[in-house]
């Protein structure tokens, strides 16, 4: 203990956490601020975006690479506020959903969120379950097991400390970031014509539904209700200044992160695009996919592909199991053991892989699922950042409580727009 101060002197105040962290140099004094979202990136890269972007370049060329730009902004402004509220206020959201909304409300949205989760699985099991295929031959169903495992691997790191697991979730992005840089630069593509990607259109329902499909793939529900835990008991704020402070790493940490994770979609759409948009060569799978490199673009690209698909599943699986423990316990008070909590939502990619079901076909269709979703987290975000006995000092301008209500309403009209178009619902 430090000697008490001498009589007529007053203690100086201890220095708070965050003012420990930014005494220091260097780089030491920014990194241990950063992380929480290239955890969240990671759902933004997952398998599905894999089927969605490649099939969209397949089938459209660059006609959808607005639909990625824009889905990305738009993951930028929603992340930035689900982290602001956990910063704001020291809870997550789907705890603040419990504690201001009616209970029948938090029970049915932590239903739909738990729906979502099963959703989520499917596309991170199927595509890891994919990847463990074409590279080693492991069978779907063996290889799904094996991801599980994997998973729960990861997850171990988080009881020695948040950042061995944020390192480990940064090392497979990278890993994916690698992958598709490769294969950009050894494919190439048209710049001209992808220029042309960027004005948004539509060819038919088809491109409307692959158009949700990776709007579904790029603004995840469940990391919408995970980045807010992810900032709110990371370092503890004393007050207002230190809050707002801590909020504009995070802006950093969220352009940077969701900066990459729109590049490495982009360039999955591009090369697709570029290697067999009007080749002739059908791509009505992951698995046609990585064949169709190897015949047109080497072993190398087909390595770097199922390496970054395999990298993709690991890390997303085990971001999507700390996500559903986040939206249980939140919603519902309730916290049950993990691998309870693993088994029960993916129990759905399992049966997918068992019965052999067209796994790319159900990744596509899961994404379709997770774009329903997405309301259904935004809206109440929204409700709470705008709200000052929520936020305090930190409750959203109106500008940006604006720009989001209109992204949840664009989200919500393009889904209407979809049933109506593919299903004939009037």
């Amino acid at each position: 203990m430090n000697p008490p101060p001498p009589a007529g002197e007053l203690a100086l105040p201890s220095p708070s956490a965050l003012q420990r962290v930014r005494a220091r140099r260097g780089l030491s004094a920014i990194l241990p601020l950063l992380g929480p979202a290239f955890v969240a990136c990671i759902a933004y890269v997952d398998p599905g975006n894999f089927a969605t972007n490649i099939a969209a370049g397949a089938k459209y060329g660059y006609l959808l690479l607005w639909v990625i730009v824009a889905a990305n902004l738009m993951a930028m402004l929603i992340q930035n506020l689900s982290a602001k509220i956990g910063i704001a206020t020291g809870k997550n959201l789907p705890e603040l959903c419990r504690e201001h909304f009616p209970r029948s409300a938090s029970v049915g949205l932590w239903v739909q969120a738990e729906l979502i989760a099963m959703a989520t699985d499917l596309a991170e099991f199927v595509g890891a379950a994919i990847a463990l295929n074409l590279l080693f031959g492991v069978p779907l169903f063996v290889a799904g097991l094996m991801t599980a495992v994997v998973a729960f691997g990861i997850l171990a790191l988080q009881t020695r400390g948040y950042r061995r697991f944020e390192l480990a979730i940064a090392g497979f992005l990278g890993v994916i970031l690698l992958g598709f840089l490769y294969d950009t630069l050894r494919i190439g593509f048209d710049a001209r014509a992808a220029a042309q990607g960027f004005i948004p259109s539509f060819d038919g329902s088809d491109s409307v539904l692959l158009a949700t499909g990776i709007l579904g793939a790029t603004v995840m529900p469940h990391v919408i209700y995970l980045h807010s835990a992810l900032t709110q008991k990371r370092i503890k704020l004393e007050n207002d200044d230190e809050r707002r402070e801590l909020l504009r790493f995070n802006r950093i940490d969220v352009t940077v992160a969701m900066g990459l994770a729109g590049l490495v979609n982009m360039s999955m759409l591009i090369i697709a695009a570029s290697l067999f948009h009007g080749s002739g060569t059908s791509v009505e799978s992951i698995e046609s996919a990585h064949a169709g490199f190897e015949q047109m673009a080497g072993a190398g690209a087909a390595l770097a592909f199922a390496m970054a698909l395999m990298a993709s599943g690991f890390a997303s699986s085990s971001v999507g199991t700390y996500a559903g423990q986040v939206v249980m316990q939140g919603f519902i008070d309730r916290k049950i053991p993990l691998i309870v909590r693993r088994l029960v939502t993916m129990l759905p990619a399992l049966i997918v892989l068992a019965i052999g079901v067209n796994p790319s076909r159900a990744l596509i269709i899961s994404q379709v699922v997770l774009s329903f979703g997405i309301p259904f987290a935004l809206v109440p975000l929204v409700m709470l950042t705008r709200r000052r006995d929520v936020m305090g000092a930190l409750v959203n301008r109106r500008v940006t409580t604006v720009v989001a209500g209109i992204v949840a309403a664009l989200i919500s009209a393009l889904n209407v727009f979809l049933l109506v178009q593919t299903f004939g619902v009037g």
